[in-house]
């Protein structure tokens, strides 16, 4: 994906990094928590998994766009410069 960007626009190797594996630590945590739930019940722990990945990528994306607005109109109106999503410095 990295070669996908317009070489002008390209993130650093450090930077692309930090972003993939935040998004790896999430999906690696959300797998094990579904995994973790679905084996909680005496239903089909397949359709419980299923549905547990539904919520998180629908409801659960929306929430975290909803939170990343918030925090980002927090940090521009109280001008904290170093919370910044995206600027690493």
């Amino acid at each position: 994906k990295r070669f996908k960007e317009p070489k002008e626009e390209r993130r650093p190797w450090r930077i692309w990094f930090y972003d993939t594996s935040k998004q790896a630590i999430g999906a690696l945590f959300i797998h094990f928590a579904n995994v973790f739930l679905s084996d909680l019940t005496e239903e089909d722990p397949c359709s419980l998994y299923l549905i547990n990945f539904i919520l998180d990528a629908t409801l659960g994306m929306l929430l975290i766009w909803l939170g990343v607005k918030v925090a980002s109109w927090i940090v521009q109106h109280k001008k904290y410069t170093y919370l910044v999503f995206g600027e690493y410095g």
